[in-house]
């Protein structure tokens, strides 16, 4: 194993429920649901400044330890948001059997515009840890265990509450500085397993979008991260029916990935990137989703070896990657493949046209850039009917 330490951990609803504290929270078939009691919340959105009263029920975690000082934690979550309800979803760090941090906001995400503006939430920092949009970073404080707490929330005259299915965080300490990323022991996988297998992912290309369009973050240039979602999701065949995407007008070359692209946007950011808030997205068509750390490439071939392509996250400059001939301080491209040879098969959204979003790319510079760019992030997008691979001893997923 390499010497990052990387821990994953999720629960699951409604068979986890109790596992937690359920305030005003009843156990459904599908998940947590807001029970006959629940309380109430006054909130001011403060993207447009209106106030509605809320119902509200919250779950609270069991302090879950990770093993080691963690660094880094980011939640995702999976949950129903109908027309005029949304979640709030917060974490705290803990060692050694007490709370080292407070409670910080990690997102209030609505899965449409009807409750409230999804937005991550600035102006976090103390003495112990900030929050930078989608992560918790740990500044002054030991967290070697975490806790979320998720508040469900309707409108009191929605005519239908949130369900919550899944909410897991990814704890990790930081790549080391100048070292080499794991090896195929990292994640217990043979090496080449995957090699030779591209997964047929469709190629949407980002760019098609740059012309005219001003809004969720400015079209082409920056929505890599629901384009990536989109181009998996149709992977799967679970993307979103032409119903869902009707309100798009002008329709232009793709409308599902505009729609994507309003339905993943964060309102305090200002760009659709937002991790959980695309996995979160990906979860309202049916599939499973979570966003994950991982410590190499020989841990993704594991992945690819199942049938499952992941959405990763890197940052590079022009030539850093051969064939990758651009800046970016951060961008999210879909993991479909390794050449014979071991080397990444990408679908690159950011090309000027769907032909040219298949890219391959050498090995080595891009793990590197993976790994120091975003510390290893990936989403797992799949149905529940495709097993994810066995994780190795510290489990990342």
């Amino acid at each position: 194993m390499s010497g990052r330490d990387i821990a994953y951990r999720r629960f699951r609803f409604p068979a986890d429920r109790d596992r937690g504290r359920a305030d005003g929270l009843r156990a459904g078939p599908d998940g947590l649901t807001l029970d006959g009691s629940p309380g109430r919340v006054t909130h001011t959105d403060p993207h447009s400044g209106t106030t509605a009263e809320y119902a509200a029920g919250t779950w609270t975690s069991p302090v879950t330890p990770v093993g080691f000082a963690a660094a880094e934690l980011v939640p995702s979550w999976t949950a129903d948001a109908p027309a005029g309800c949304w979640l709030r979803v917060e974490l705290r760090g803990w060692a050694d059997g007490t709370a080292t941090t407070g409670w910080y906001e990690l997102g209030h995400w609505a899965a449409d515009d009807s409750a409230v503006h999804r937005a991550s939430v600035p102006g976090q920092e103390d003495d112990r840890a900030r929050v930078a949009a989608d992560t918790l970073r740990v500044t002054g404080a030991t967290v070697t265990g975490w806790q979320a707490r998720v508040t469900l929330l309707r409108r009191l005259d929605a005519p239908a509450g949130p369900v919550l299915r899944t909410v897991g965080v990814v704890a990790s300490t930081d790549p080391p500085d100048g070292a080499e990323a794991g090896g195929a022991e990292a994640g217990g996988a043979e090496a080449g397993e995957a090699w030779g297998r591209v997964l047929d992912v469709p190629r949407y290309a980002q760019r098609l979008h740059a012309a005219g369009e001003t809004r969720w973050g400015g079209g082409g240039d920056s929505w890599c991260s629901p384009t990536c979602v989109s181009m998996v999701l149709g992977f799967w065949d679970a993307g979103p029916t032409p119903d869902r995407y009707a309100w798009v007008a002008p329709p232009g070359p793709r409308p599902q990935v505009v729609h994507a692209a309003r339905h993943c946007y964060d309102h305090a950011y200002g760009g659709p990137g937002n991790w959980p808030f695309n996995t979160a997205y990906a979860a309202t068509h049916g599939v499973d989703a979570f966003v994950t750390r991982l410590r190499s490439l020989a841990e993704a071939e594991r992945f690819v070896a199942a049938g499952i392509p992941l959405i990763v996250s890197a940052a590079f400059t022009a030539g850093q990657v051969p064939g990758l001939d651009y800046d970016t301080r951060g961008h999210l491209m879909v993991l479909a493949g390794f050449t014979a040879d071991g080397d990444p098969v990408l679908n690159d959204p950011y090309a000027p046209d769907d032909e040219r979003v298949r890219r391959t790319v050498p090995r080595a510079p891009f793990e590197s850039a993976w790994q120091a760019g975003s510390g290893g992030i990936a989403y797992v997008l799949r149905p529940e009917s495709t097993p994810l691979p066995p994780p190795p001893a510290q489990a990342n997923w």
